[in-house]
């Protein structure tokens, strides 16, 4: 069977006699003329004014901030740039009067060839880009701080800016609950200090922090507060297919044109299994979301909501980035010859308080369920010291749990990343 690993794929010699369940998304064909259909959403908004209303009703609007996701996301962000500027071009917004930023969060600036991706030629040669840059206090704007005290600390082109509009997609996240929304400013455009309160050790430990919850999640109440603050104009939404295809679109509200992508997702992306598997084969989806173990750990944690207690995880990630080339701490974490638990109760006691202490705090968490075994690129001595097992293949890491487990072991695949979700139950998601 085919799995998806980075750009092409990998196959995976599956023998009969194994007790083998796979999980396939549902077919979700592509939206046909996706840059018109981008542009009527554009026109026919949920929740607001049309963007050409909004423009209309701000005196002396100079400048526009586009927030375009980084380049560790699969949305077809050209096409999405390209309807969102042809219509802005025919309000009367000139090129020269538009940014691009790029929402980088804390992970590493894009390369050329990426912004290309992203943007698309035209654009990439047409309008002013730029990569947010979380560290950079001359790029920051501090803006005040939150009802808990947490400081805001915002892209100061954003924050300029007379007309903000968002880009993205949605799609279930491992503690977000969903990407898309409020994530373009949540991590995607803020100050270090300000993304590490939205992701703190508490938060995350929320047993709301998960995939596919978002109501009672503490990390999405804290970014709307933020998003509220810094305002936003306008968004740009979609969902995407297993081809990365755009499947569907919403424009308009903050809330709500966002929430109904959400009520979408919910109705094709959740599968209810009966009871846990004692093996759980994953990935991430492959490129871009693969690109280094930083990323993979959300493909374990697609995982975790499989597996039984003491169960294995198979992760199959290409990492042809590595670790992550921007996570010095998390690469430092996971050579630190700690063990999972004790690596969980110093965050939680804030012994170790760092940038991408969360991605390490959700790792070990799985850790203390799981045993993991990385499928990559990576060799055998670049997976770290506390606790990830290596195999060359995921033939090789199945026969090894065989071995263990018995020839009966039940064995659930997940070839497609968060395109399809296993849940034990389905009433655990918001309805």
């Amino acid at each position: 069977m085919k799995f998806d690993y980075g750009k092409d794929g990998i196959e995976i010699s599956l023998d009969p006699k194994w007790n083998t369940t796979i999980f396939l998304p549902s077919e979700r064909k592509p939206i046909e003329n996706p840059i018109i259909k981008i542009k009527d959403a554009i026109n026919n908004p949920i929740g607001c004014l049309p963007l050409k209303d909004i423009i209309n009703n701000k005196s002396n609007l100079e400048k526009v901030c586009i927030v375009s996701s980084d380049a560790t996301r699969p949305v077809p962000s050209n096409l999405i740039l390209e309807a969102l500027i042809d219509e802005l071009n025919a309000y009367g917004i000139e090129d020269n009067q538009i940014t691009i930023l790029i929402a980088i969060g804390l992970h590493r600036a894009s390369y050329e060839d990426e912004l290309e991706r992203i943007l698309g030629k035209n654009l990439k040669n047409r309008i002013k880009v730029v990569d947010h840059q979380a560290n950079d206090k001359d790029s920051l704007i501090y803006i005040g701080k939150l009802t808990d005290k947490d400081p805001i600390l915002i892209n100061r082109h954003y924050f300029t800016a007379d007309l903000k509009i968002l880009t993205g997609y949605v799609e279930p996240h491992f503690f977000f609950g969903f990407s898309g929304g409020r994530k373009s400013i949540v991590p995607g455009i803020l100050g270090t200090e300000t993304i590490q309160a939205n992701h703190s050790a508490e938060k995350i430990n929320s047993k709301y922090a998960r995939f596919g919850i978002y109501k009672e999640n503490p990390l999405h109440d804290h970014a709307i507060e933020i998003s509220n603050i810094v305002g936003v104009d306008f968004i740009v939404n979609v969902c995407i297919n297993k081809q990365h295809e755009i499947v569907q679109i919403t424009a308009g509200d903050l809330i709500e044109a966002h929430e109904k992508l959400i009520k979408y997702q919910k109705r094709h992306i959740f599968r209810e299994i009966k009871e846990p598997y004692d093996i759980v084969i994953c990935g991430n989806g492959g490129y871009p979301l693969d690109l280094n173990l930083y990323q993979a750990v959300k493909s374990m944690a697609i995982g975790e909501m499989a597996v039984k207690k003491s169960g294995t995880i198979i992760a199959v990630n290409e990492c042809v980035d590595g670790i992550g080339i921007a996570q010095d701490k998390f690469k430092e974490l996971i050579y630190s010859g700690m063990t999972p638990i004790e690596i969980h109760k110093k965050i939680l006691n804030k012994e170790i308080v760092v940038p991408d202490q969360w991605e390490i705090q959700i790792l070990a968490r799985i850790l203390m369920k799981a045993e993991i075994f990385i499928i990559s690129k990576l060799n055998e001595d670049e997976i770290g010291n506390i606790g990830l097992k290596y195999a060359k293949t995921v033939e090789e890491a199945i026969k090894i749990c065989l071995k263990k487990y018995g020839p009966d072991a039940s064995i659930l695949i997940l070839p497609n990343g968060p395109l399809v979700l296993p849940l034990l139950k389905i009433s655990d998601i918001n309805k």
